[in-house]
């Protein structure tokens, strides 16, 4: 019920959004002396360009669209534009409505006090207003080419992230575990199989001991899975890969068959259950929990018969089980779903995005007594082929 009201509230700020910008439009329109003919040509063409756009985005992000696997013509000359300009116009529009109340109360405030001290108003200086609607302009583009900034880097920007924290204080190891994390893969329309196969080639140099991957594997469709859990499967682990389902391989998925999908390649699913590794510096557990809205989590039976002596790394999609983690002496949990933010707005020292208003863990590292709790950003995107200062990430820890 809240994912339907939540999509429900986002298609209301985009049909707002477009009905807002053909006002706007249209009204930039009148000022001009043309024809009635040329006029309402324009008219109709602001009017089909808003709706179009708006229709090929809702169409391909919500699978109305019946292309799997789009040509890249189609996937760059088509729906990334729309992308762009629909996220963009949301924040343009926004910025268009805040100008004009701002101009409006400016312009009410000047005409109390020209009327309060009785003093004519000054003749309109046409070069001022000129500037004026120049910069509005370049106020309402502003959105859109960070929209257009943020999409390339979603796709290119991906960073290695390197964490290095102790699992064991007491016996460390005396040669560091390599530990690597991939989250929120989110297999679909703008993950494509070449761009998986690329970050999969970088993670193989890291050459790690150990492979996890956090859930959200698929975007909107299980026909995206294969081309997913076969890149994954080319990662050569030393002690093997592990891995949890996120809300959307429940929501578009059957658990049951993507668990066996994965386990088929060899990537063990985590399904409230636990595994204990045998490494050369000595054993660990690897525990898995499912997610913890959409799923059936029990932190209980992931840890039953386990001895609690024994260092344990926990994957759970979401990141809100920590704190019980913590309570039961789990040394590293590792999360995702955040995204980071996607798109995060920082200054000051403080992050803005949706998922620091929703989350204690929108990201990074977090400590709690003798337990560590890491938040990746993930690797692909949702709702939109967008990130602004959340790039997308792969992290490499080094465990002792």
């Amino acid at each position: 019920m809240r994912l339907i009201l939540f999509r429900l509230i986002i298609l209301g700020m985009l049909v707002a959004s477009q009905l807002y910008l053909f006002v706007r439009g249209d009204r930039a329109l009148r000022q001009f002396r043309w024809g009635r003919r040329h006029t309402t040509l324009l008219r109709l063409v602001l009017t089909g360009f808003l709706v179009s756009t708006s229709i090929i985005y809702l169409a391909f992000v919500s699978r109305w669209a019946p292309l799997d696997h789009p040509s890249s013509v189609i996937l760059y000359a088509l729906i990334y534009p729309t992308a762009i300009w629909t996220f963009g116009s949301l924040f343009s529009s926004l910025l268009l409505l805040l100008a004009g109340l701002g101009g409006r109360c400016v312009a009410w405030l000047r005409s109390t006090v020209i009327e309060r001290v009785e003093v004519s108003a000054p003749p309109r200086d046409p070069s001022r207003r000129i500037f004026m609607q120049t910069s509005l302009g370049a106020l309402a583009a502003a959105p859109i080419l960070i929209s257009g900034y943020g999409a390339s880097y979603a796709s290119t920007g991906w960073e290695i992230e390197e964490v290095h924290l102790s699992l064991n204080p007491i016996r460390p190891f005396d040669v560091p575990l390599k530990v690597v994390q991939v989250s929120d893969i989110h297999s679909g329309l703008f993950m494509t199989p070449a761009r998986m196969r690329h970050c999969v080639e970088a993670i193989r140099r890291l050459e790690p001991d150990l492979f996890v991957l956090t859930g959200d594997f698929i975007s909107n469709s299980v026909a995206d899975l294969p081309p997913c859990i076969q890149e994954m499967a080319r990662v050569e682990s030393r002690y093997g890969s592990y891995a949890v389902l996120g809300n959307h391989d429940h929501w578009y998925g059957e658990p049951a068959k993507i668990i066996a999908a994965f386990e088929g390649e060899g990537i063990a699913v985590l399904h409230n259950a636990h595994r204990v590794v045998e490494t050369d510096r000595g054993a660990i557990a690897i525990a898995g929990i499912e997610d913890l809205r959409v799923g059936r989590p029990d932190l209980h039976q992931a840890l039953d018969n386990l001895n609690p002596t024994l260092p344990t790394i926990l994957l759970s999609h979401r990141p809100e089980i920590f704190p019980q983690a913590a309570a039961r002496n789990i040394a590293l949990t590792l999360s995702g779903h955040y995204h980071g933010g996607q798109v995060k707005v920082s200054a000051l020292g403080l992050s803005v995005s949706l998922a620091h208003l929703l989350s204690s863990y929108p990201e990074g590292l977090y400590r709690l007594r003798n337990s560590h709790l890491y938040v990746n950003r993930g690797l692909g995107t949702t709702g939109t082929p967008i990130r602004v200062n959340a790039s997308p990430e792969i992290t490499l820890f080094h465990l002792t």
